[in-house]
């Protein structure tokens, strides 16, 4: 008999947000090969307050795990002692019945405050393991309520994972266990993000031949910094003007505005494109089609979009944050940059364009399937179960 996991996440899609926590989802399905799961997702808003059942649905794809999607009442900005309490009161009923029809061993929570709080304080007796996702490690560890809160739960869960090893140490630095964390990056779906002709991709996406060609993909956020990225790319285009350079934009955000008037005003229209949003294989073909990704963040965990441009066979250029110099620890796989100076970005641009060996770049991002991420975090799980 297969072991029973219960998950429990706010980060969890549904038809309305087919992509919010995709990656966990896509873990879940993975999983099931050794586990039967079902998924409660609470969803904290203002409008919980006024009660009733969440109208939400799951994606046809996720039915299967038969997810329930549990209003949870949640206070903004001022809320951090009581949240977390909220969420778990809101929890327990449904944790109960879930526990009545399915009897779990096991119990897998997402993004550490509130929801693994809640968790912490909600659950019944079967083991609890959670998983920092990034900016509740990045940012909450700042926030000294939530820090404790996160630590007193990370002393209790049978396993932490954490997305990168650099957000593990960021935790066991603040004083959890480091013996109970655990890195667990995120696979690629190496059916999508895969090598492929560089020349076929640019005549599906319209991009000349000749054109040497920057990618950004990611939401045009301050902390992507992705002015920082136009300032680099203009000093690219006037030191390397045989380049023929152009730079395509894939994301969506509150910049968007800012960034098409600094690409006027920087004489850049005809060699910038912002794309908007893109589903992941029109994403996959622009990486394809690219000579180098660049990502110019501020903070980070570990992006999904670098492993799948590894996926793609395409090097990478990024600001030195995060879990990043995890994957970009080697110069054939592309550079990182500790420097924030514009001149710095544009020659690590040019070199890692001119110098990249694509097919060795993407058959060692092929190696992250999936399938071997979901291996790890079971023999991690199953180790912890109490009839071990």
């Amino acid at each position: 008999m297969r072991p029973r996991l219960l998950f429990v996440s706010n980060l969890f899609p549904d038809r309305e947000e087919p992509y919010r926590g995709l990656d966990n989802a896509t873990l879940l399905h993975h999983l099931r090969s050794r586990w039967d799961i079902r998924v409660i997702s609470p969803r904290p808003s203002l409008k919980a307050w006024m009660g009733g059942a969440s109208q939400l649905a799951a994606r046809a794809e996720d039915e299967l795990l038969r997810p329930t999607y549990v209003p949870a009442p949640y206070v903004p900005k001022i809320g951090s002692r009581w949240n977390h309490l909220l969420m778990a009161h809101a929890l327990r009923p449904q944790l109960k019945a879930s526990h009545q029809e399915f009897a779990w061993d096991m119990v897998l929570g997402a993004w550490l405050y509130p929801d693994g709080c809640a968790l912490m304080r909600a659950c019944m007796d079967a083991p609890v393991a959670l998983i920092a996702q990034g900016s509740d490690v990045h940012h909450y560890l700042h926030q000294p309520v939530r820090r404790r809160l996160i630590l007193q739960a990370a002393g209790k869960a049978a396993v932490v994972f954490t997305r990168s090893a650099s957000l593990g140490k960021m935790l066991a630095s603040a004083g959890a266990d480091s013996g109970r964390v655990h890195p667990l990056h995120n696979g690629v779906d190496t059916e999508c993000f895969r090598w492929r002709d560089q020349r076929g991709a640019r005549e599906e996406m319209g991009v000349d031949e000749q054109t040497r060609l920057v990618l950004f993909v990611g939401n045009l956020l301050p902390v992507k910094d992705p002015h920082l990225l136009l300032e680099a790319f203009d000093c690219l285009r006037r030191n390397d003007r045989a380049g023929g350079w152009q730079l395509a934009l894939a994301g969506k955000g509150p910049l968007r505005l800012d960034l098409e008037g600094k690409v006027r005003a920087l004489g850049l229209a005809s060699c910038v494109k912002f794309l908007g949003p893109l589903p992941a294989r029109e994403i996959a073909r622009w990486m394809n089609a690219a000579d180098v990704l660049c990502l110019t963040s501020h903070n980070e965990g570990l992006p999904n979009v670098v492993l799948e441009a590894q996926a793609s066979g395409l090097p990478v250029v990024a600001t030195d944050v995060g879990g990043i110099a995890e994957v970009i620890d080697a110069d054939w796989k592309g550079t990182l940059c500790k420097s924030r100076d514009p001149n710095h970005l544009a020659l690590a641009l040019r070199n890692a364009a001119s110098k990249a060996d694509r097919h060795r770049i993407a058959a060692h991002g092929a190696q992250r399937k999936w399938e071997n991420v979901a291996a790890l975090c079971h023999n991690t799980l199953a180790a912890s179960l109490p009839f071990q």
